[in-house]
């Protein structure tokens, strides 16, 4: 190739990289997120609308109005610095955009405020954008500590066990175990870490827990932070811990079914329908109604069995239904049973009859 052909090479390709630059600088900031709000300021008891571009496609966020926020420091304060019972859901397009009304309320803290934006789930990505809430109180920013930073050293694990009362529904706890450092240049007292349970895909619930203690630049720290949740809970939950507004270590907590609370139901819907059933059978038992002369003939006597037996006479049944046992004050030759007091068996004595025998002298 002779030289003037290369310089024109040359040239074609150093207008090809200029004309590129832009494109690949504005593929590079759509891939970041982004929040464009409709008003900048408003009261409250009114609602904006605040949209966004350049999040993952199809992905779960949370909208909220938080205090003592600038988009260049985030949310220090965690979501605990925002109005979170006003806040609001939504779900990216195919795009990875989504538009959605948002309620004006105060946070519980003063401005500078911000919306913030988050992910629930997956990867996490955040964006805010400067509002400013009318007639909201306004104070500075508390000033900016980058001296100590905290960093978890090694995985985090959940020590404990769940007992008889866990199996019966009392909540289930364990304690986060974790080893933080100092990696900053002045001493660290008494951080204060924010842990979170999140069950399922729902967002998870911070709260607040204090160390007691000094990590000084350069030296590690074992902590131990205590996890409950609440009584009955079960499934698969997850254990974030946060320090500064930033997420350091989620940990996995496969909660067992509490199998004792199964067994007690069980225990009742059979129990409980037996009992009542005994107690209404004593109950009919009692209320219905007696025989005629308050007595009660459970089964059919001697001589009304008697009575009803077929083919006997009244006078036979009665004699028969009789007992004809020898009472104490009699002997056996006095019983007035006995007819006419002989023992022996019958016969005739009749005249005429053959075995008779004849006196002597009669005629």
């Amino acid at each position: 190739m002779s030289p003037s052909g290369r310089v024109r090479w040359a040239a074609l390709v150093a207008v090809l990289a200029l004309l590129l630059a832009p494109l690949a600088g504005t593929a590079a900031a759509a891939e970041k997120p982004s929040v464009k709000l409709s008003k900048s300021q408003a009261g409250t008891g009114s609602s904006i609308t605040v949209s966004g571009d350049g999040w993952r496609q199809r992905a779960l966020l949370m909208i909220l109005i938080c205090g003592q926020a600038v988009p260049s420091r985030g949310v220090p304060g965690g979501t605990n610095s925002c109005a979170n019972a006003d806040g609001r859901a939504v779900t990216t397009d195919s795009k990875g955009r989504f538009s959605r009304k948002l309620p004006v309320a105060e946070p519980p803290v003063p401005c500078p405020c911000v919306v913030h934006v988050a992910t629930v789930t997956g990867a996490k990505a955040e964006a805010d954008a400067i509002f400013q809430v009318a007639g909201h109180a306004m104070e500075p920013l508390p000033a900016e500590t980058d001296g100590g930073r905290l960093s978890v050293l090694t995985d985090t694990r959940l020590d404990g066990s769940g007992g008889l009362l866990t199996w019966f529904g009392a909540p289930p706890a364990r304690t986060l175990v974790f080893t933080v450092g100092n990696v900053g240049t002045s001493a660290v007292k008494n951080p204060v870490f924010q842990v979170g349970t999140a069950h399922g895909v729902f967002a998870p619930q911070w709260e607040e827990q204090q160390w007691r203690g000094t990590i000084q630049p350069g030296k590690k720290a074992r902590l131990e932070l205590p996890v409950e949740l609440t009584g009955g809970a079960h499934g698969e939950y997850t254990v974030s811990l946060k320090y500064g507004g930033k997420v350091l270590a989620e940990q996995p907590w496969d909660v067992g079914r509490p199998w004792g609370v199964t067994l007690f139901w069980v225990l009742v819907c059979l129990v409980v329908p037996a009992a009542l059933f005994r107690i209404g059978m004593a109950v009919v038992d009692r209320v219905r109604p007696r025989p005629a002369g308050g007595i009660r003939h459970r089964g059919l006597r001697l001589p009304e069995l008697a009575l009803r037996l077929p083919g006997l006479k009244p006078s036979t049944a009665a004699h028969a239904a009789t007992p004809t046992s020898t009472l104490p004050w009699f002997t056996p030759d006095a019983d007035p049973g006995a007819a006419g007091g002989r023992l022996s068996a019958p016969h005739d004595d009749s005249p005429t009859s053959p075995t008779t025998p004849t006196r002597e002298g009669s005629p």
